[in-house]
Order: structure tokens, then C-alpha cells, then sequence
């Protein structure tokens, strides 16, 4: 599903990323750990075009990301092409970013009618279901600030499932929240990793990693240092890696 190779990225002198190599399969879940300022939300970003890679190359369901290859050169895409290489990958950022204005399916509902054209009716029955999924059944007619932050990115979780991606991408999605929401948002991210989502998810959620990851991968000064099963948590290789991992010890 996502096959990624030498992925660079600076931000002037700043070298984020060094060269990354990373395949997902279709209905893995990968959780990228590492310190902050490692490369691991530059990387998501990326994945779905936020930012430019100044070099190596990202395919998701074997599409070219960003860029179109043609007489041996690569070429850039223009904005829309971009646009609509994104439809299949969903991405839940740190901050919910839900329309304040709008109500809770509304919200849901944007996207689908706005840029898939679905017609409001399917979007609705669909948008009802994901809500139920998310366990916010009750909160189609409310505004996002009638919402706890742990429902809000819920909600947040539910509309970018409503554009049916083929990738998740999930940024530090509890970051934001209190101690006590963590919980409610971690479930439905388990839920979905159940049903064979495929999703890349940068968190500081040790137990999350364990519980729920195929595959646990750490990064840190834009390279990744290690790679493999939940268990590496317990018996990591790496002395970077073991460093790390004694802070949530």
C-alpha cells in the first residue's frame, strides 16, 4: 500500500529527512516513534503531498505521489492532480481542525459532497454510520463546541474515513487531548486497526504500539534506527532506541 525510498527532506540548512525506506502493507498498522524533531510528522506529510521531498520517491497503491514520471524525467503535478491523489489517503493531524460553523455531520459530509460529488443522501446514510462507529451516534446535530476535545477527534476520525481512503495517516492524534480523553480515541483507532485499515500512525502511546502496531518503527534524526514487532519494544537492539523507551518505563 505505501513503498517509500530515499525520501529526503530539508528545511533550509535543516536535514529532516535522510533518506527513508518504508513499505506498508495493505491492512498493516506501523506506529512511527522516536524523540520530537526526529522526521516522523515530516514523513507523514510527505506521504500525502504536504510537503515537497527533496528527493527518493513515495507510492501509495502504486500510484507516484506528487510527482508524474515521463521520458525519463519526473515532473511535478499540478495542484489538482495533487488533490486528487490525496482522496485516498486520510490523515487525522494533532488539532482537529472540524468547520465551527458546522455541525458534527456536516462536517462528515463535506468532503464527500463537495469533492466526490456523492449525492447529500448517501453521504448522510454513510456519515450516520461512521458516527455510530466512533461511538457519536448522539452528536450528529451538535457543533464542535458542544464537543469534548476526545470527541472532536472522533469526529475528526470520522470525516476523513468518510472519503473511504485506502491509507490512514494519523499524527499524534492524542497530543492535544487531556490525560483522561486519550482513552476514548486510542479504542477507536484499535476498532479500525481490527477491521484491516491500513494505517501509519505517529504516537508517544507505548501501550498503543504494543496493543494494537504489526509493526513498530524508530526514527530519530531523520533516519530509521529500527524496525519490527511490538516485542522490539521490549527488547530493543538499538541504544538509541532503549534511551528512548526508558522515559515511558
Amino acid at each position: 500500500m505505501l513503498r517509500a525510498r530515499g525520501v529526503r527532506k530539508s528545511f533550509g540548512p535543516l536535514e529532516v529527512l535522510r533518506g527513508i525506506d518504508m513499505d506498508v502493507a495493505a491492512g498493516e498498522v506501523v506506529v512511527l516513534l522516536g524523540p520530537s524533531g526526529s522526521g516522523k510528522s515530516t514523513f507523514l506529510r510527505c506521504i500525502n503531498h504536504l510537503e515537497t521531498p527533496d528527493g527518493g520517491s513515495i507510492h501509495v497503491a502504486g500510484r507516484l505521489i506528487g510527482f508524474r514520471a515521463q521520458g525519463g524525467r519526473v515532473h511535478h503535478l499540478r495542484p489538482r492532480e495533487v488533490t486528487r491523489q490525496r482522496r485516498d489517503i486520510g490523515m487525522v493531524f494533532q488539532h482537529f481542525n472540524l468547520f465551527p460553523h458546522q455541525t458534527v455531520l456536516q462536517n462528515v459530509i463535506e468532503a464527500p459532497v463537495g469533492v466526490l460529488r456523492r449525492p447529500k443522501a448517501e453521504a448522510r446514510k454513510r456519515a450516520h454510520g461512521l458516527l455510530a462507529r466512533v461511538g457519536l451516534s448522539d452528536k450528529a446535530d451538535a457543533y464542535p463546541r458542544q464537543l469534548s476535545g476526545g470527541q472532536q477527534q472522533r469526529v475528526a476520525i470520522a470525516r476523513a474515513l468518510a472519503m473511504q481512503p485506502k491509507l490512514m495517516l494519523f499524527d499524534e492524534p492524542t497530543s492535544a487531548l487531556d490525560p483522561e480523553l486519550v482513552g476514548e480515541v486510542l479504542a477507536t483507532m484499535r476498532d479500525l486497526a481490527q477491521d484491516g485499515l491500513t494505517m501509519v500512525v505517529v504516537t508517544h502511546e507505548i501501550s498503543f504500539a504494543k496493543e494494537a502496531a504489526d509493526r513498530v518503527v524508530f526514527m530519530d534524526e531523520g533516519r530509521v534506527l529500527e524496525s519490527g514487532p511490538p516485542s522490539v519494544l521490549d527488547r530493543p537492539s538499538n541504544p538509541r532506541t532503549r534511551a528512548f523507551l526508558r522515559r515511558f518505563l
